[in-house]
């Protein structure tokens, strides 16, 4: 028997080793494949299907806090079909539009929520418009809460949280107009299923947009 890269003949030992580098290799690549499956993962409606794939997601720099505790640590992640989201009056100054989304717990149950949501511009049609969301950054919300890093919010049934988001609706570059959205998709934190909710939103520069962690509403 020769070595295919002309190193000679191969011995009866050299073909056990080789015959378990193979079978090593192997298991790697198993271990890959498994790696790669668990890592793969922006008015209200009932609808809970997996976001596509469109969303260019830019993450903001890892100041992250958490408060999490222990009663926190076995309270469950806030499901869409637990959620009425429905967007507030925005406002807009030189450009600039800013919008607050208010998340309400509408089931029985607690349920928490730390992060940023996600999300992906829709046609009236419901195809995915360019979508391109910058998690912070840009200029500072309104709501002093939404300028924070992510913490623990926990909604007991029919407390509300919120997250703000802003864009620019003056077209950038070799732009001329801006596609508006009818609809947005919305993934709560740490969640791939999302809701529906309708709000028009004309996103410049390629669909950007800038959006707050999840805070909570003080009372």
């Amino acid at each position: 028997m020769t070595d295919p890269a002309g190193a000679g003949p191969t011995t009866r030992g050299s073909r056990r080793r080789v015959h378990r580098a193979g079978a090593a290799a192997g298991v790697l690549a198993v271990g890959g494949l498994l790696v790669a499956a668990c890592s793969s993962t922006p008015s209200a409606n009932g609808t809970t299907t997996t976001a596509p794939p469109t969303t260019t997601t830019t993450a903001a720099p890892s100041t992250t806090s958490s408060s999490t505790t222990t009663t926190a640590a076995t309270t469950a992640t806030c499901l869409p079909t637990q959620l009425k989201i429905t967007p507030q009056q925005g406002s807009g100054a030189a450009g600039t539009i800013e919008l607050s989304f208010l998340m309400v717990n509408t089931s029985s149950t607690n349920c928490s929520m730390q992060g940023y949501p996600g999300l992906q511009l829709l046609s009236s049609a419901g195809a995915a418009l360019p979508t391109n969301v910058i998690r912070g950054g840009g200029p500072s919300f309104p709501t002093a809460a939404a300028n924070n890093p992510p913490t623990l919010v926990v909604l007991a049934p029919q407390q509300s949280a919120a997250f703000s988001l802003s864009f620019e609706d003056v077209p950038v570059g070799t732009e001329t107009t801006c596609p508006t959205s009818s609809m947005m998709e919305i993934t709560p934190p740490n969640d791939t299923a999302h809701a529906v909710v309708n709000v028009q939103i004309d996103a410049c520069g390629g669909g950007t947009i800038h959006v707050s962690p999840v805070y909570a509403l003080t009372t």
